[in-house]
């Protein structure tokens, strides 16, 4: 691991791309992570071509961060995530013992067609993913996690994952967002304020998130990280909001309350 843990997703599917569906998993990683104390650091989103998806797990296997890929490990011919996995590490795909155990504690050998095994070759060397659902499996290869594209499977699949491999990064209750609305106000007439917190504040994340209705302008600015020194910084960021002439309110705590 490296000394701050990034965690991604990757998104497969043409019909993501197309509109046909709708993607669902983006702002569950979102949730799921937040639960214990993580943050998804970023997301990727790419269709079923072989050669789109084999660079796209190059390059995520080579950032070293903590990956969940969504979609693609199904039987038919348009899943191709377990064979771009395969090629993007340099592995054989082959039949997974334990997952020809999980099949067979669902399906007789006479329902064993060859599109089921093909749902549990995996690429040589990978671990299981139980799924609590139908019993077909995903994978892992190291930090990488493939799991299906359906919601009711790949979810809790997320989960056994997150609590299973990665309990002693869990962290509740570290991470708190706190954001005030500051009234007829420019990020131009603020700027050299936000900077000069950023430099204050590295630890913190700031942001800032601006509004225009007709000729009525304001600002979001927030800051995310531990809460006591988001309490800090938000405490010296209204003062000097107020000493600038502006009115603001708080807008959320991201913990639940609204900010004080």
């Amino acid at each position: 691991m490296t000394e701050k843990t990034r965690f991604g997703i990757v998104v497969v599917g043409d019909e993501i791309l197309t509109g046909k569906r709708l993607d669902k998993h983006f702002h569950r990683a979102i949730n799921l992570l937040a639960a214990r104390g993580l943050e998804l650091s970023w997301a990727r989103y790419v269709g079923d071509e072989d050669e789109v998806l084999v660079e796209t797990y190059r390059q995520t296997f080579a950032s070293g961060d903590i990956v969940f890929s969504f979609g693609g490990i199904g039987g038919t011919p348009d899943d191709r995530t377990r064979q771009a996995a395969a090629a993007a590490t340099g592995r054989r795909l082959v039949v997974h013992p334990q997952g020809l155990e999980e099949l067979r504690k669902r399906f007789s050998d006479a329902e064993l067609t060859p599109m089921r095994l093909r749902m549990i070759e995996f690429p040589e060397g990978a671990e299981l993913i139980p799924n609590p659902v139908n019993r077909v499996p995903g994978f892992s290869i190291g930090d990488h996690h493939f799991v299906p594209g359906f919601p009711s499977m790949a979810w809790p699949m997320v989960e056994w994952v997150l609590d299973s491999r990665y309990a002693h990064l869990h962290a509740p209750g570290t991470i708190t967002e706190r954001v005030i609305l500051v009234e007829d106000c420019r990020e131009s007439q603020i700027v050299d304020l936000m900077e000069e917190f950023v430099a204050r504040y590295p630890q913190l994340r700031m942001s800032c998130l601006p509004h225009q209705e007709v000729d009525r302008f304001e600002l979001e600015l927030g800051f995310r990280g531990a809460p006591a020194l988001v309490a800090k910084a938000m405490q010296e960021l209204q003062a000097q909001v107020s000493g600038r002439g502006f009115r603001w309110y708080p807008v959320m705590l991201r913990q639940g309350a609204p900010g004080r």
